[in-house]
């Protein structure tokens, strides 16, 4: 009976061991959401069972990817994971196959006794494993792993639309560590960007050793303080601190392997001919005058710029055969934007050059500056990238255009045969802001949320399906003028830069906002267990207050988790989850209100709440009609924001209030619906002169009955100087009969010398038009 007893005990102990290391298989089905979404994804029942046994098998032709990619899966499931020899049941398999046609296309079949990777190249292979990873419970990201990890059942044939997906990172504004480096590019290559563009020298410091000339980082890499708070601020506030750093070349060589192993390739760009303020700081006599020169201690544009003459001629192509020798990149970046001509067109040395190369003017001669070195690049076996800028005056022969200003620049370069980048303002630049919300972090302005990103399609309309070839793909862009530290980098970046991931790799017919946001609902907790403090807006309130067609005005809440439900007030209470109204369609607006909701989950609010206070006027949802549309970046929520009864915000002109203009007047039609008593026109306009935002040079109001004869009734040069950010001009009209009014704004014109760009067109930023 002992002996039994005994026997007993230890079948139990045992028995109790096998539930430890086998715990119970799922029984309902895994939700699969992996960002960027996959070409081709079914699911089958059932899991793979990922435990302490489970072996890594990686074909022979790979060697380099058998280490990386068992450290990586390590890392991630706390498992051990050895290496193996043999495809053998319970084991993940990559394996060489060149039945895949896409070089950066991989197979992924998850059965129950195994999981195989096919790929013809190991950067799809790599790209297969890096959506493995995100097949993996939620428990495998946490801190206490799981013994065993259960991966659904699933094939997946996936490749990417585009050859070129890329981020972008400024480390001369502000400098950030080669650790927070890694960092980055391990969670670009988690979305299988493979594009590391690397801005490392700017007016406010030069970040990269060049041992021939070691000034550039003793001098150039530092700047004596560091402005505070907005560019816009007046008056400007500075930390007296004296900031800087750079990257030394075995710091440069260590990154660009790390990246490298990651399937990223790096674009090193050495600014010119404009931003040079930090070089010249070094190296004076490559200016245009004497100097003295410093690196900037705040932001924009600066009219001191290389001079070409030789020596600066010399002294760049010794700059970059060091970064050659660092970057085995097929593309160096020059820059090429932002270079203003006044230092050119008082240099006598300059203007003789013009004469002598038989150039028209100033811009032809950036263009014989950009071309000289495009020659050098290309007798070393390299491509030249540059900013849009690069094809005024004429485009050097083979370089490579990143259309930043709009989508013109990479249309005309497409249309003349040149290989085009698409990273315009309007979608790509993630030091805009990414909500309304007040608590936002100070960013350089705009307003760039999750969704606007996502809309973006990088091959224009306008382009023949010929001319679409030369568009190589997309890239987000990080300035850091206004982001000084690591988690505001994150914080600025993701999910955003998740979109603009997707944006390069997912085919157009499978991109949809709402399920990518579904999507991201349970990616940003993985970015969180990477490290990442992403940005989360997902259930903050979000409002479309329609106007303008005389149907009146309509407001529309939204959030993109739209399972949340959404609670309102209409008489400025805040909204709960048991005091409020549940919205079910658009509230109609007809007076004087203050609207606040916001998001409930599970009976608690959610998010950011939302507000908007109505100030009803005569022309309220009445009619608008504008001559010229505002531009494309700044749109608002149309020509009815002008008339919907809601002020824009006083911190930012990027929000849906806000019509901006770029060249153009703002001549805007409004018809009241019949004719009445007007007494007073007001409208607010929008001043940031440090971003080129300048206040209007005249208002001028005209009256009709029949919408034919228009009569002037009000005008005024003088407008007022803003308060803060904000001008709010007022009209008397003289208590006349009018049905239509017209309102015609004339734009400031071209940003005179010596100020932010100078030489450019200011732009017009036009608010709520109030008819009382």
């Amino acid at each position: 009976m002992r002996h039994i007893l005994i026997l007993f005990g230890g079948l139990m102990s045992l028995l109790l061991l096998a539930c430890e290391a086998m715990p119970p298989m799922p029984t309902e089905a895994a939700l699969i959401e992996v960002v960027p979404k996959p070409l081709s994804l079914s699911q089958a029942a059932g899991y793979f069972r990922w435990n302490k046994k489970t072996k890594l098998v990686v074909d022979g032709a790979w060697p380099e990817l058998a280490a990386r990619v068992g450290e990586q899966l390590r890392t991630q499931t706390g498992l051990p994971l050895a290496a193996g020899s043999e495809a053998a049941d319970g084991a993940i398999v990559l394996v060489q196959d060149a039945s895949v046609k896409a070089a950066e296309g991989y197979e992924l079949e998850v059965g129950p006794a195994r999981i195989t990777i096919r790929a013809a190249e190991a950067a799809g292979a790599f790209y297969g494993v890096q959506t493995l990873v995100q097949l993996l419970p939620a428990e495998a990201f946490g801190e206490e792993k799981p013994s065993t990890c259960f991966v659904p059942c699933v094939q997946i044939s996936d490749s990417p639309r585009f050859p070129y997906r890329g981020m972008h990172l400024d480390v001369s504004r502000h400098f950030f560590p080669v650790e927070a480096i890694k960092k980055h590019l391990d969670i670009l290559a988690a979305h299988k960007q493979n594009y590391f563009h690397w801005h490392l020298t700017d007016d406010q410091g030069w970040r990269i050793e060049i041992k021939q000339y070691p000034k550039l980082t003793e001098v150039g890499g530092y700047r004596k303080e560091t402005l505070i708070g907005h560019y816009g601020d007046e008056p400007q506030r500075f930390d007296g601190k004296r900031y800087g750093g750079f990257y030394t070349q075995e710091e440069v060589r260590e990154l660009v392997r790390y990246a490298a192993e990651r399937y990223i390739t790096v674009v090193p760009e050495i600014e010119m001919p404009g931003h040079a303020q930090a070089a010249l700081s070094a190296y004076p006599e490559l200016g245009c005058t004497p100097g003295p020169f410093e690196a900037a201690t705040k932001w924009g544009v600066f009219e001191d710029v290389f001079c070409p003459k030789e020596e600066t001629f010399v002294f760049l192509e010794n700059v970059l055969r060091e970064v050659m020798a660092l970057f085995p990149s097929p593309y160096i970046h020059i820059g090429g934007d932002e270079c203003p001509k006044v230092r050119w067109e008082e240099s006598d040395f300059c203007q003789q050059l013009i004469k002598k190369e038989g150039l028209k003017d100033e811009y032809e001669l950036q263009s014989y500056f950009v071309q000289r070195i495009e020659r050098f690049l290309n007798a070393n076996g390299r491509k030249l990238i540059g900013w849009d800028e690069i094809l005024e005056g004429g485009l050097a022969p083979n370089a490579l255009v990143m259309s930043w200003r709009g989508i013109e620049g990479g249309i005309a370069a497409a249309k003349s045969g040149h290989e085009v980048i698409m990273t315009p303002t309007s979608h790509c630049y993630f030091d805009y802001y990414q909500a309304e919300h007040p608590d936002e972090p100070l960013a350089i302005g705009g307003l760039l949320p999750l969704e606007k990103v996502y809309s973006y399609e990088p091959v224009p309309a306008e382009l023949s399906a010929e001319e679409a070839r030369f568009i190589l793909g997309a890239q987000g862009n990080v300035w850091t003028e206004y982001i000084p530290t690591v988690a505001q980098l994150h914080y600025m970046t993701w999910p955003r830069a998740c979109a603009m991931a997707e944006i390069g790799w997912t085919a157009k017919a499978q991109r949809s906002y709402p399920d990518f946001a579904a999507r991201m609902g349970s990616h940003l907790p993985r970015l969180q267990s990477w490290g990442i403090q992403a940005a989360n807006h997902l259930q903050d309130l979000k409002t479309d207050v329609q106007s303008g067609d005389g149907q009146g005005v309509r407001v529309r809440l939204y959030t993109d988790s739209p399972e949340a439900p959404i609670q309102y007030t209409l008489d400025g209470q805040e909204p709960t989850a048991a005091a409020a109204v549940r919205y079910q369609q658009p509230i109609a607006v007809a007076g004087d209100m203050t609207l606040k909701a916001a998001a409930t989950a599970e009976g608690k609010l959610a998010g950011r709440a939302g507000m908007l206070h109505f100030d009803w006027h005569k022309a309220a949802g009445k009619t608008v009609s504008l001559l010229h549309p505002p531009h494309e970046k700044y749109q608002g929520n149309g020509p009815g924001s002008l008339i919907n009864g809601v002020a824009g915000s006083r911190e930012r002109y990027g929000d849906a209030e806000w019509l901006g203009f770029e060249g153009q007047d703002l001549v805007a039609t409004i018809d009241l619906g019949e004719a009445q008593e007007v007494n007073e026109l007001s409208t607010r306009f929008y001043r940031a002169e440090g971003q080129w935002v300048y206040l209007p040079k005249s208002v001028q109001v005209s009256l009709s009955v029949d919408g034919k004869t228009y009569t002037p009734a009000a005008s005024s040069s003088a407008i007022p100087a803003a308060e803060g950010n904000v001008s709010e001009l007022k009209l008397p009209l003289g208590a006349r009969t009018a049905r239509y009014l017209r309102v015609a704004v004339a734009r400031h014109g071209l940003i005179p010398a010596g100020e932010q760009g100078a030489g450019y067109e200011a732009w017009l930023f036009v608010d709520e038009v109030r008819v009382r």
